[in-house]
């Protein structure tokens, strides 16, 4: 409609402005909200559109990104203390990008402390609520992006992935959301939080949105050295191709080995998705790999280990002001040694080439996400996340896999359950043929699930 001037991007941005300052007072999905910036960006949106100058299906759309991310004059605050006055001087290298696309900024959204803590109502800022119900937590440490999106406040945002940041809160909110490969999108410009695993990426209210917003996200950053110079795919095309003719491998061994994790709807619901492929034209077989628990744990060490590095000055100086919980999340680092290091980078190493082997043999894998639907918030405040459940989406950070938690159903009790797709490195491709049919055939938008009702 935008771009067959049937409505202003003025008009889409005040309508999204409305339902953002209505509903963070409930929710507290924003850090901030910049009705100022936005409105200047609309009308200049508008000009350039009217004058012929139509940049893509991203001019005049709205956005929101999450606040360990910077934009240029804002506060970059990793919801910390200890950096609340931290004003950005140029953009990351996502937030450049989306401005050249036309994307507009709406404002940041609240993050777990440095995207890494958890929900701490001690914080400057949420910790945000599940729009499907109050009560629940809505994942971390993207929560504020997932809120946003679910609830209808912005059509899309930016998220971080280190250990399931992206897909975790995804699945919990009932939206989709891509973890790319590993140096698919440029990290410049993030504050780190595991230089070996950090990644950004898209969080849509569908499939269809979300390939338009990592087709913007990718690309090649000489300024990142972890950016790698791989063409982006059109990957939008992808969204409509099906998945007649593909193989898709099966990980049941993940929740058969670890039943007391998984709840019965998420194991009902991957069924449900690998009979679905069949039915669409797609062969599917088992595909077996090492415990979760390995993944896990070679995850968590390295994700650890390198997150005291990032912070080791931060807890010298100034310990006092960074929240109880994120202090629990991050002590385990300090503690590791350089041996525990180099054991699960070694490990790491074996288990990224068994998956490589899977590969072989399959062109994607159907996995669970989420353990669960969304708990209950006073639950995850009253326990550490420093535990020993393990996170089948943490396994992918490890191997640096792109992988993305698809919408798949309404639980019981009516909260939205998951799967999540895994590809080749850099075949994201792939995983959009598959998210897509998922999503026509069983999945759910929180947007339509929602109704008007409950917010």
């Amino acid at each position: 409609m935008i771009a067959r001037k049937q409505i202003s991007p003025v008009d889409v941005v005040d309508h999204f402005l409305a339902r953002a300052t209505a509903l963070n007072s409930t929710l507290h999905c924003f850090t901030t909200i910049e009705n100022d910036l936005a409105r200047v960006a609309a009308r200049k949106a508008e000009a350039e559109i009217m004058e012929g100058q139509y940049r893509g299906p991203l001019h005049g759309i709205p956005y929101a990104v999450k606040d360990i991310i910077d934009v240029s004059g804002l506060p970059t605050t990793n919801n910390s203390r200890l950096t609340l006055g931290d004003v950005a001087t140029s953009d990351a290298s996502v937030v450049a990008r989306l401005r050249s696309a036309g994307a507009i900024l709406l404002g940041k959204t609240e993050t777990q402390e440095f995207a890494m803590g958890g929900p701490d109502f001690s914080l400057p800022f949420g910790p945000a609520r599940n729009p499907w119900d109050l009560d629940r937590f809505t994942g971390g440490s993207s929560s504020g992006s997932a809120a946003a999106v679910a609830a209808g406040t912005v059509p899309f945002a930016i998220g971080t992935d280190t250990g399931g940041s992206i897909r975790t809160p995804s699945a919990y909110c009932g939206i989709a959301g891509m973890k790319p490969t590993y140096g698919r999108v440029s990290r410049r410009g993030m504050t780190p939080q595991a230089y070996s695993m950090d990644t950004a990426g898209p969080m849509t209210w569908s499939v269809e949105d979300n390939a338009i917003a990592l087709q913007a996200l990718a690309g090649h950053d000489p300024c990142d050295s972890s950016s790698v110079d791989i063409p982006s795919q059109p990957w939008t095309e992808a969204t409509s191709l099906g998945v007649r003719g593909m193989t898709i491998g099966l990980v049941r061994s993940f929740h058969e080995e670890e039943p007391d994790f998984f709840s019965d709807e998420c194991v009902a619901v991957f069924e449900e998705a690998a009979r679905l492929f069949e039915d669409a034209g797609a062969t599917t077989t088992d595909v077996s790999l090492s415990p979760l628990r390995h993944y896990f744990a070679a995850q968590r060490v390295i994700m650890y280990s390198e997150a005291a590095a990032v912070h080791e000055d931060g807890f010298r100086r100034n310990l006092h002001l960074y929240g109880a919980y994120s202090v629990e999340r991050f002590l385990p680092g300090f503690l590791l040694t350089a041996t525990d290091y180099l054991q699960a980078c070694r490990r790491r190493g074996e288990l990224t080439t068994e998956l490589a082997e899977a590969f072989s043999s399959v062109d994607l894998l159907l996995v669970i996400g989420a353990l669960g639907v969304a708990p209950l918030i006073r639950d995850v405040a009253r326990n550490s996340l420093v535990n020993g459940t393990p996170s089948v989406n943490a396994a992918f950070n490890l191997t640096g896999s792109p992988a993305m938690s698809v919408p798949a159903g309404i639980s019981a009790n009516g909260l939205p359950l998951s799967v999540q797709i895994v590809g080749r490195n850099f075949d994201e491709f792939s995983i959009y043929r598959a998210a897509r049919v998922i999503e026509d055939e069983i999945g759910r938008r929180s947007i339509r699930a929602l109704g008007a009702g409950k917010l």
